[in-house]
């Protein structure tokens, strides 16, 4: 059992409060997940400029790495935000390998930040500002772990492409399988959890030429379980419940946003809630929100 929450702004009037609403949906979920949470936020990108969202251990000292690398990092807790030209960006990971081993690439995209850690979410959202950060879309997770370890590796979301992430609520049957294709395709996922996998075959599928839309649509052929996915991209973020749907979900929709709930209470609090319309997402079937619409 684990909660997400999404929540996507057509109104841009909202964009400043985009973390604090976000962080209360987050801090309702913690009896779904109270083992670690993680969220991505889509902010200010800077044209020809990548975000690279860094994650080391506690105590690490990202001003130095930054000194060494020649570029300056924002820290926030034990992650760090680093921003280069696209031309620098391979450059900028072979430094990071060699000066830095113990840190690791979490999320790159021009706009996209990604911040997981172990521990309940309501303080995963404290530690790391959400409730000050701004943006036009985010997604979140809170974490039961079932089927791996309770660690940051395993915490959502998972970002294996540009601008690009999923949190995921279920467990599938044929991950390993779907695994092993991936990687005799060259796709490596990094960590034991299923939803890596799923990240990793929608940046696959993407790659090939899909769309996001048609990327999910394949999933429900090729991915097996039971699962509610909620997938960031830089313009939106889309929703896709298997053909089940046996875990809750809920969405409301106003004329400002979009939100995603695993259940009503997390999204109890958001303004004009009580005029919005309500639904349950239709089993597979694929929806999406873009803000380039």
């Amino acid at each position: 059992m684990c909660g997400i929450v999404g929540l996507f702004l057509k109104n841009p009037k909202l964009e400043p409060e985009l973390g604090a609403m976000l962080a209360q949906m987050l801090d309702v979920m913690c009896d779904r997940g109270p083992d670690s949470a993680g969220f991505a936020v889509y902010g200010s990108g800077t044209p020809g400029l990548v975000k690279l969202t860094l994650r080391g251990p506690a105590g690490t000292d990202f001003a130095k790495i930054g000194t060494a690398i020649g570029h300056p990092v924002m820290p926030r807790d034990t992650h760090a935000v680093l921003s280069v030209s696209a031309s620098e960006e391979a450059g900028v990971r072979a430094a990071l390998a060699r000066i830095a081993p113990e840190v690791r690439v979490v999320g790159t995209g021009s706009r996209m930040e990604l911040y997981k850690e172990v521990g309940l979410p309501a303080d995963v959202a404290r530690r790391f500002g959400l409730e000050g950060m701004s943006g036009t879309h985010a997604i979140g997770h809170t974490r039961m772990a079932t089927e791996s370890a309770v660690t940051t590796d395993g915490a959502h979301p998972f970002s294996t492409g540009p601008d690009q992430c999923l949190v995921h609520n279920g467990s599938l049957s044929n991950h390993a399988g779907v695994r092993r294709q991936l990687a005799r395709e060259g796709v490596r996922v990094n960590t034991e959890n299923d939803s890596e996998v799923a990240a990793a075959y929608l940046t696959y599928r993407i790659a090939q030429g899909d769309t996001l839309g048609e990327a999910l649509t394949h999933s429900l052929d090729d991915l097996d379980g039971f699962y509610t996915f909620v997938v960031g991209t830089e313009s939106g973020f889309g929703v896709l419940r298997d053909p089940i749907a046996c875990k809750p979900a809920v969405m409301a929709e106003t004329d400002d946003y979009v939100a995603f709930g695993s259940e009503y209470r997390a999204l109890a609090g958001l303004p004009g809630i009580s005029s919005a319309r309500l639904f349950e997402p239709e089993p597979a079937k694929v929806y999406f929100w873009d803000r380039a619409a």
